[in-house]
């Protein structure tokens, strides 16, 4: 296995930053701005994990690491036509079992030895920990500052969806609504 490098640095940040996004895209609430906006940033970096991965190889060879990651390309763009096309359950077929199989990917990564995660893990344990704390912080500061911001499409509380094309209408010169 190769040392750490640039790629292979990158590629374990992406990945767990898709391990971090994963629960809160697949348990909150779905169809909303901060759920496509999550599911964007999900989607770059499994692409980004999935195609740096070609360049990771161990002794020259790919492993079934690597069929996993082209798989995971294939069930990702599925998904995200899926919900583009308004396919709600076969995108959340795609995307949970996208999620499974990085997960999957993970905990092989981390139990083999000689792959270069345990191998930082016996070597440097706190830097481990502090690269996987930093990616849960900026999960959790991107979430709560699209949360947070942003008032497109927000209403303010206890607004009327009825009054507010009432109102819209009659200042376009008609008026909307039963008479």
């Amino acid at each position: 296995m190769e040392p750490w490098n640039v790629l292979l640095a990158s590629h374990v940040i992406a990945a767990l930053f898709v391990l971090a996004i994963g629960p809160v895209q697949i348990f909150r609430r779905r169809r909303d701005r901060i759920h496509r906006t999550m599911g964007y940033l999900w989607v770059a970096a499994m692409y980004y994990v999935c195609f740096s991965s070609f360049w990771i190889v161990s002794d020259g060879h790919f492993s079934w690491l690597h069929g996993l990651s082209a798989f995971t390309i294939v069930t990702v763009t599925l998904g995200l036509v899926s919900a583009i096309r308004g396919n709600i359950k076969s995108h959340l077929g795609n995307m949970v079992g996208s999620y499974i199989g990085i997960a999957v990917a993970f905990v092989f990564a981390v139990s083999l030895p000689g792959r270069a995660i345990p191998r930082l893990l016996a070597e440097d344990a706190p830097t481990a920990v502090y690269v996987a704390g930093l990616v849960v912080l900026s999960v959790a500061v991107i979430f709560f500052s699209l949360k947070q911001g942003g008032g497109q499409g927000r209403r303010q509380p206890g607004t009327n969806r009825r009054v507010d094309r009432t109102v819209a209408a009659s200042s376009a010169g008609t008026v909307a609504g039963p008479k």
